[in-house]
């Protein structure tokens, strides 16, 4: 029998080769890790405010130092950020700041920037845009209990209010409507709860109308997650429940130009500025500046970006999805998850370059919820081999390849994590210097 060689792992898909990416990520010096939070280094949770993080996986991503950035749809600040999580596990702000224990990068979609150090600012955002941000959280627990006032058996004052606190997140820059308690509170009344995701996709259209009137036509939009990808009209498609699948939980208002694929622009711009003193795309430039398509962001990294300075990328993310529905009696793909463009974006940057750019995806659907599909396992001749990812098994032709997945959750990616950080400390590094 004539011996195959395995191919590169950036070629592979569903690869379960965790030494190869702990080998990659531990000696590849010109690299930029680029990761979603939710899912991916914690647990998937009804409650936002139930999330922990382990500390040793925080410590791990110091000595990732300059090469490794968070791209995430949740925020930094406020009571369900992410640096409260870290805050109140290390005892205090102070020792947060004390030991740089803050994650790096780009929040909100992309618009709310960290330092290591705990710095937040907004690129590109206005006072008036925060402003109208700023009284959407009241308005979404106004209209929630108006959709409970009017139902025939509505939830009990005590249980619709605590609901309430914990389905409405006060982010800054992309206040939220999370309906995972909901969906768990209403999950005998199926109808109901999909009548509810209808009257939070009317809110949002509701406050893009307020906004227009207000003299903020075209400053935001509208995120679900997860969802079935874009429509014609380039708006997101919502993803009703059906049966015990909860759909598009989390309705937020976000800031145009807020999406993870332009983060990519951003903190590529912001890796290239630390290591030789320029901005490919100006000191100024922020996701708000930067095109929507992917064909579009592509070309301004071709455009700009020096090749012989290009990092090997790895992008990680737990939210990716797609579905075959029938239109005019012909299969058609849906294809969605809030992490699926930034992940395609940083896949089609390493073919450009040739750069063996890595997409890694952690399997999140053995948490609290139940919107993601498990990725299926068999074991053939004493391997475990990945047969079915998180996509519909009809949808053939998806362009984006996973090419590493951790079938065992956040739990199993951090402990690999762990394990390159410390190899990584110990070096030696191999590779491009810049």
């Amino acid at each position: 029998m004539a011996y195959t060689a395995t191919p590169p792992l950036h070629q592979q898909a569903f690869s379960l080769d965790h030494a190869a990416w702990i080998e990659r990520l531990a000696t590849t010096e010109n690299l930029l890790i680029v990761q979603d939070l939710d899912g991916v280094c914690m647990g998937l949770v009804r409650d936002p405010l139930d999330r922990v993080i382990d500390l040793g996986y925080v410590e791990a991503t110091q000595h990732f130092d300059g090469h490794f950035y968070v791209l995430t749809n949740g925020e930094h600040s406020g009571r369900r950020g992410i640096n409260g999580i870290l805050e109140r596990s290390l005892g205090g702000e102070a020792q947060a700041q004390a030991g740089r224990y803050y994650l790096p990068g780009l929040a909100a979609g992309g618009v709310q920037w960290q330092s290591r150090a705990g710095q937040i600012s907004h690129p590109g955002v206005s006072e008036a845009e925060l402003a109208f941000l700023a009284a959407v959280p009241q308005k979404m627990s106004d209209r929630l209990r108006q959709f409970f006032q009017r139902q025939a058996e509505p939830l009990a004052g005590g249980a619709l209010e605590s609901a309430i606190q914990a389905a409405v997140l006060d982010n800054m820059a992309s206040p939220t409507a999370n309906l995972n308690t909901f969906h768990s509170l209403l999950c005998d009344r199926p109808g109901v709860y999909a009548a509810l995701q209808q009257a939070m996709q009317t809110l949002m259209e509701d406050l893009l109308q307020q906004a227009a009137r207000q003299g903020l036509k075209d400053c935001f939009f509208a995120h679900y997650a997860p969802n079935h990808g874009r429509g014609p009209d380039g708006k997101e498609i919502l993803w009703l429940s059906q049966g015990d699948e909860s759909g598009t939980t989390d309705f937020q208002f976000m800031l145009r130009g807020a999406i993870k694929e332009a983060g990519v622009l951003a903190l590529l711009n912001r890796y290239y500025a630390e290591r030789t003193g320029r901005s490919p795309l100006g000191a100024d430039f922020s996701v708000r500046q930067a095109p929507h398509s992917h064909e579009a962001l592509l070309e301004l990294v071709v455009q700009n970006f020096d090749p012989a300075l290009m990092p090997t990328l790895v992008g990680v993310g737990d939210t990716v999805t797609s579905v075959v529905v029938m239109a005019d009696g012909q299969p058609v793909a849906r294809r969605g998850g809030s992490d699926r463009n930034f992940l395609h974006l940083i896949q089609a940057i390493g073919q450009h370059f040739d750069t063996g750019n890595l997409v890694t995806y952690v399997d999140s659907s053995g948490g609290e919820l139940k919107n993601r599909r498990a990725v299926k396992l068999e074991d053939r001749d004493g391997i475990t081999v990945v047969t079915a990812g998180p996509g519909d098994p009809r949808d053939g032709d998806d362009p984006l390849r996973l090419n590493v997945v951790f079938p065992g959750g956040y739990r199993q990616y951090c402990q690999a994590f762990q394990t390159a950080a410390a190899r990584r400390k110990q070096g030696p590094i191999k590779g491009q210097t810049i």
